[in-house]
């Protein structure tokens, strides 16, 4: 994978994003997403208060005080709402956010994700996820495959809390796209060159395509 693997993420999830949807961005990889959505309107929501997200500022519009939920500086687009938090959690819990994009620790073979928690480890707040994860139309984890250890976050079963029972729709990561129907995780389209056979291998367990005249391709 020529590319940084990070961005590599991000512009596949860019491509399952439509016009006139309301999407919102989580904290990490799913950010990146902003910067490929080339001519797509699409309205990026931050979960601070802010419906018309833009991407990233260059030095000259950098303004401290415009932060997404992650506390990095955005830009905002034409015709953006500002609101405070209370409003922004209605929409999401009211079912008015059309794509979650999140960061996560572990998902499990039928799309249960794990991605606010860590045993043993301080817990600063739940954050948006639970709600994101309850009230968004669809869900997309945006996550490398492997730890800094080596270990996969696609597992069997969690081993980290649960952020909600609610299946991802995908698992886009450095090494293939996943989906999760109901008999278990699906490889929709491999993303370097490694076999399906190789990945098993690497993750610990069978994988299959959910087209099984799918062909490996790299990115």
């Amino acid at each position: 994978m020529s590319q940084d693997k990070r961005h590599v993420i991000a512009k596949r999830i860019a491509q399952e994003l439509e016009n006139g949807q309301v999407v919102n961005l989580g904290v990490g990889i799913p950010t990146l997403v902003a910067s490929y959505l080339d001519e797509k309107e699409v309205y990026l929501q931050t979960e601070n208060g802010l419906l018309g997200m833009g991407p990233s500022p260059s030095e000259d519009e950098l303004d401290i005080d415009l932060i997404n939920a992650g506390k990095e500086p955005v830009t905002y687009l034409r015709g953006a709402s500002f609101f405070n938090s209370a409003d922004s959690f209605a929409l999401i819990r009211g079912g008015h956010v059309d794509v979650a994009v999140l960061g996560t620790l572990q998902v499990d073979v039928y799309g249960e994700i794990a991605n606010w928690a860590v045993p043993n480890q301080p817990i600063l707040g739940v954050g948006g996820a639970m709600d994101l994860v309850a009230g968004a139309k669809k869900v997309i984890v945006a996550a490398t495959l492997f730890t800094k250890d080596g270990e996969s976050k696609l597992v069997p079963q969690l081993t980290y809390k649960t952020s909600g029972i609610k299946r991802v729709d995908l698992f886009v990561s450095d090494y293939a796209v996943f989906t999760f129907p109901p008999d278990g995780v699906k490889v929709v389209e491999m993303l370097d060159d490694v076999t399906i056979e190789e990945l098993s291998e690497k993750v610990g367990f069978p994988l299959e395509y959910l087209n099984p005249h799918l062909q490996t391709s790299s990115r």
